[in-house]
């Protein structure tokens, strides 16, 4: 037993002897391999820099430009790693990482199927002009200004300043309607006049209140009037005007403005906007019962 004891300690010895001799021999080499790695850190740093220089004059989303310096950044720092395992001999070593990268790289996008689905189209969504901050669109019912896409989400701010963040491929996938494409944005109103309303008259004062109102509606022509159909307690017509505004906030506004302008205008000149009402209809012997009597 002790001489096995003996044997295990003279063993380790001769190893750990081994090592320092060759950690010693390789000293250089390490030294070497730290400043290059060094070096490469504040080379990917400096041309992270520099791509956001060169690409800050191109039309690109700022998304796009932030993904360009982030792969440029990575490959400088890949290509550092490269070569300090060559410094350090570890060829041998490198392909071994290259073949694990490569099996691991598979299962890791078997998992992140969704992710790198997102990703994607991210990278599609930040290089596309149908889309850029600053435009006002409609997306898988949700509506607000685009103020941020990255690799994950396109986020719009609501008119009622809430975040949305809605992930990439949905936006990719589903309808995008664009309020910004555009310099102007239809405003379409609906109500309704008695059945004792002159229509002639009301067609005339709707389409002269909306002018009057808007700057760019130059004339009472320019107003869309249609009566669209017989309704239960009312003739119901809808009027379509033109503002310049590529925001669908500035369209709920002017809405408001041409709702009260026109109930304003029909108020001054007795034309009722009925309500819906019922009627009853009782037999000619129906008597109502008077608790009181009772």
């Amino acid at each position: 037993m002790d001489l096995n004891i003996d044997e295990a300690w003279e063993e380790m010895t001769k190893r750990l002897t081994s090592w320092i001799d060759s950690l010693i021999v390789n000293l250089p080499n390490i030294i070497l391999a730290l400043l290059v790695f060094i070096i490469v850190i504040l080379l990917s740093k400096y041309f992270t820099k520099l791509t956001w220089k060169l690409l800050d004059k191109s039309s690109l989303q700022k998304s796009m430009k932030n993904l360009i310096a982030k792969l440029i950044s990575v490959m400088v720092i890949l290509a550092g790693l490269f070569l300090v395992l060559g410094i350090l001999d570890l060829s041998k070593t490198l392909n071994t990482i290259l073949a694990g990268a490569g099996v691991a790289g598979l299962a890791v996008g078997l998992a992140l199927q969704g992710a790198l689905a997102n990703t994607y189209s991210g990278i599609v969504l930040s290089y596309i002009k149908h889309i850029k901050f600053g435009d006002w669109i409609e997306s898988n019912d949700y509506e607000g200004e685009v103020i941020d896409i990255d690799l994950r989400a396109v986020t719009i701010k609501q008119s009622d300043n809430n975040l949305v963040y809605i992930p990439n491929k949905l936006v990719l996938e589903n309808p995008i309607r664009n309020f910004s494409t555009t310099a102007q944005s239809r405003v379409i109103l609906k109500c309704g006049v008695g059945y004792s309303s002159n229509l002639e008259f009301v067609r005339d004062l709707v389409c002269k209140t909306i002018a009057s109102h808007f700057d760019n509606v130059e004339n009472a022509k320019e107003v869309i009037f249609l009566y669209t159909e017989f309704g239960d307690s009312s003739i119901n017509f809808e009027t379509r005007f033109w503002i310049n505004s590529t925001s669908s906030l500035e369209v709920l506004k002017a809405k408001t403005v041409a709702m009260i302008a026109i109930k304003k205008a029909f108020d001054d000149n007795n034309i009722n906007i009925p309500f819906p009402i019922r009627t009853l209809d009782f037999p000619e012997n129906f008597k109502f019962n008077n608790p009181t009597n009772n």
